[in-house]
């Protein structure tokens, strides 16, 4: 059998985690499946698939495999499409991975119309603010939001989110509006500790063209952007958010905006994608698509 179609074969085990339901949805004997697997793993050279009464799953040299496969799968499929009409329909699996509140609140309400507009593109969207790493977890692409390592990625830049300096009416009341950096020594903060790093932010502004840092005193510290809110709400402090994240907050009163003119700089956006010569139509469809998103939604 062919190399590319014992890949398909595995894959298609794989996400149906059983020999019989893969072989309903290829529209092939389970025998042949059965076979095709035991023809890769003696080419390979290692067990790929764990084989139970009730469910198949991966070995961990599979879920090594699977991510493989996937990539050489991609490529051989956007090769043979390389010369087709620009109108056909871009289709596959899409694996991507986006920040917390930007998936819940932006990206996945207006991902029924991308799918609605390209109905052969399946989409993985992994939401976390968790740092991930594209090319061992498999991914397409990647949403990040900040400075940038020098991973060796293909980066995209998408704008850049404004940051606001905000805190709840009722830590005003207690403790005073701040109007300057001068009055910080007298304040608190909801410190924000990343959650890759764990190294808690300095409160930031630019003045006079230079951007200045200071620690501030906080007895709350977080490491998700929620509860960085919530927390504010409660309020527990001031915090430094990127607009989007409490616009109806501070349309409803919740939250009010503080030294407006001490701002942080903007924070980038950047979309990530493995160093590839060739991307996918659907990657390409999609990075467009999103970009036009964000821009719309954020900036």
């Amino acid at each position: 059998m062919d190399r590319i179609d014992l890949f398909r074969i595995f894959m298609r085990v794989v996400d149906c985690a059983s020999f019989t339901r893969a072989a309903d949805t290829i529209g092939i004997p389970r025998s042949s499946v059965s076979a095709a697997i035991q023809e890769l793993e003696g080419r390979v050279g290692a067990s790929l698939l764990h084989r139970t009464t009730r469910k198949v799953s991966p070995t961990q040299d599979g879920l090594v495999f699977y991510d493989r496969c996937q990539r050489v799968v991609s490529d051989v499929e956007d090769t043979e499409n390389l010369f087709k009409q620009t109108a056909a329909q871009p289709s596959g699996r899409l694996r991507i991975d986006v920040p917390g509140r930007i998936g819940r609140l932006i990206i996945a309400p207006a991902l029924p119309g991308f799918l609605k507009r390209y109905p052969q593109i399946h989409v993985d969207l992994g939401v976390t603010d968790r740092s991930v790493n594209l090319v061992e977890d498999g991914l397409d692409c990647v949403l990040r939001v900040g400075p940038l390592d020098d991973s060796g990625l293909i980066a995209r830049p998408i704008g850049k989110l404004p940051l606001l300096n905000v805190a709840s009416p009722d830590y005003l009341a207690r403790h005073g509006v701040p109007n300057s950096p001068e009055d910080l020594s007298s304040h608190f903060a909801v410190n924000y500790a990343s959650p890759s790093t764990g190294r808690v932010e300095d409160w930031e502004w630019r003045e006079h063209g230079a951007l200045r840092t200071m620690p501030l005193h906080g007895r709350v510290t977080v490491n998700s952007a929620e509860a960085y809110i919530a927390c504010c709400l409660a309020g527990l402090g001031l915090i430094q958010i990127p607009a989007y994240d409490v616009k109806g907050h501070l349309g409803a009163g919740e939250l009010v905006e503080v030294m407006p003119h001490h701002r942080a700089d903007p924070m980038p956006m950047t979309l990530l994608y493995p160093h590839r010569r060739h991307l996918s139509r659907r990657l390409q469809v999609f990075a467009d698509w999103l970009e036009s998103l964000l821009r719309r939604e954020l900036l």
